[in-house]
């Protein structure tokens, strides 16, 4: 895969996530940089628990994916920011 498709993958799949995750998010430009690593972590978590993702063409399969890793990391940042009192 093209490091340029997994990064606009992404970005869009941080924007996304930053719609599901309501106030939980950090703003566009955030939400968008983490949803670039979110798609990394949802690659890496769908490979450890073994889950292969079989909805659509493989496009859908990868933004469906990246979403499930971004809102895990938006969930993870919300936490941390959370526990420093802001």
């Amino acid at each position: 895969m093209s490091l340029i498709y997994i990064l606009i993958i992404g970005a869009v799949s941080g924007w996304l996530a930053g719609q599901i995750m309501k106030g939980g998010g950090f703003g566009l430009l955030w939400n968008i940089i983490l949803g670039i690593v979110g798609s990394f972590v949802g690659d890496w978590l769908f490979g450890v628990l073994n889950i292969s993702l079989n909805v659509g063409s493989a496009t859908v399969n990868t933004i469906i994916q990246s979403v499930i890793g971004a809102v895990v990391l938006l969930f993870v940042a919300g936490l941390l920011r959370g526990g420093r009192g802001r």
